[in-house]
């Protein structure tokens, strides 16, 4: 078996697969197998005693805004009688950041892959502070919520419908070159988005007061454009998944418990996991390490699409953000080369002389070499509702890829 062979097939596909963000639509009515008593969530597969404080809250707050429990009383309740369901995003082809939950009611965003025919899905960014996403779940942050799926949602759904999509590869490639890395600073990507929509927002929108509300909240928000860009990657992962043979890696994925991954020439549902650490960064005043709940999201599809912390070389004002110097970003760049099969030939580094990014992580190299990707993440507090406490780095546990390479090498009986 040729497995290179099988490896450039891979990262080919995640490469030239086109993510175009084509609309916003209702979960119920666009992600396959999505139904009103499902909860979908970051990261591997879990079950509600496992859970994590934000996760539980997520669930909790996503219970309520669906209305189907009055109270968290009520909802804890529902859960432990068994009347909801809990699924990865990504087993429906979504991703989601932090506890990433995402229910039937909820708008999210359609990505399609123009090359490869895949659609991905990812729910709308809620910006700062206390939010669903850490596991907040006042009545402020239904509040939001409600806003966000019957203003926002309609406006950026309206929008897309009179264009023809915006394309996040072009978007995240011009990103990179303004100082972004794709998955912490997306300060330049929300920008260029905001640039592209508001034009048909302007169109679409009829009430003034609507359409400033509307276009303040996306440009106020520095991370706007994660969720699509979250999505853009799962379209690019998702293509390059499913190839017999391949060692590359399609899933990284966290969910305040676990953390999991997914290789190409394994199963569809085939998780291995140990573990989540705690990232190691910076904290917000008043916050410290000890507050930190272990590692969460599935923003980590960044870097298995081949930006996020594998480009910090081109972001060196993520430092401010996550710890260190430039020259650790830079550095963090170079490591991941050892680990990865190719060079993305569309998300290139001003600072390496426009040389493209690690992409394709090939669990032969990182258990021979004993190292693990890097991950620039937010740190959520251990307890629901507090939100982000800070944001640094953290590497998933090298196991994991001693385990995929274990059952690569059973299943082709190598």
């Amino acid at each position: 078996m040729d497995i290179d062979s099988a490896n450039t097939t891979a990262v080919t596909r995640m490469m030239e697969a086109r993510p175009i963000l084509k609309s916003v639509a209702t979960a119920r009515d666009v992600i396959p197998g999505m139904k009103d008593n499902l909860f979908l969530h970051a990261g591997p597969p879990i079950e509600w005693a496992r859970m994590s404080g934000p996760l539980r809250g997520a669930i909790i707050g996503a219970m309520l805004f669906e209305g189907i429990a009055k109270s968290e009383a009520e909802a804890v309740s529902m859960v432990e009688r068994g009347e909801v369901e809990f699924d990865a995003c990504h087993h429906h082809g979504a991703v989601g950041p932090m506890a990433g939950v995402t229910s039937a009611s909820m708008k999210v965003y359609v990505v399609e892959n123009a090359e490869h025919g895949n659609k991905s899905f990812s729910n709308l960014n809620e910006g700062y502070g206390k939010v669903l996403r850490y596991g907040a779940y006042s009545q402020e942050v239904l509040k939001k919520l409600r806003w966000m799926n019957d203003v926002l949602g309609v406006a950026l759904a309206d929008a897309l419908a009179v264009s023809n999509g915006i394309d996040m590869r072009a978007l995240i490639a011009e990103a990179l070159h303004m100082g972004d890395e794709g998955h912490n600073r997306n300060k330049a990507g929300s920008l260029l988005y905001l640039k592209l929509i508001s034009p048909l927002i302007a169109k679409v929108v009829k009430d003034d007061a609507m359409e400033s509300e509307v276009l303040q909240f996306i440009g106020d928000n520095a991370l706007s454009v994660l969720n699509p860009v979250m999505a853009a990657c799962k379209a690019m992962t998702d293509a390059a998944h499913g190839v017999e043979g391949s060692t590359i890696v399609t899933t990284m994925a966290r969910n305040g418990t676990d953390f999991g991954i997914r290789v190409s020439g394994l199963g569809e549902r085939q998780w291995f996991t140990a573990p989540a650490e705690i990232p190691v960064g910076l904290f917000f005043s008043g916050f410290s390490q000890a507050d930190a709940n272990p590692d969460i999201g599935d923003s980590a599809i960044t870097e298995t699409a081949g930006i996020g912390g594998f480009a910090m070389a081109t972001a060196p004002a993520i430092v401010t953000f996550v710890g260190g110097t430039p020259k650790d970003a830079m550095n963090a760049t170079l490591e991941m080369y050892e680990i990865t099969f190719a060079e993305s030939k569309y998300f290139t580094m001003p600072s390496l002389d426009f040389r493209g990014t690690p992409t394709g992580i090939d669990i032969r190299k990182v258990v021979e070499l004993g190292i693990t990707p890097r991950i620039n993440t937010g740190i959520a507090h251990k307890n629901a509702g507090v939100g982000q406490v800070g944001a640094g780095l953290v590497r998933p546990p090298l196991t994991i890829f001693e385990q995929a390479l274990l059952a690569y090498a059973e299943k082709y009986n190598l």
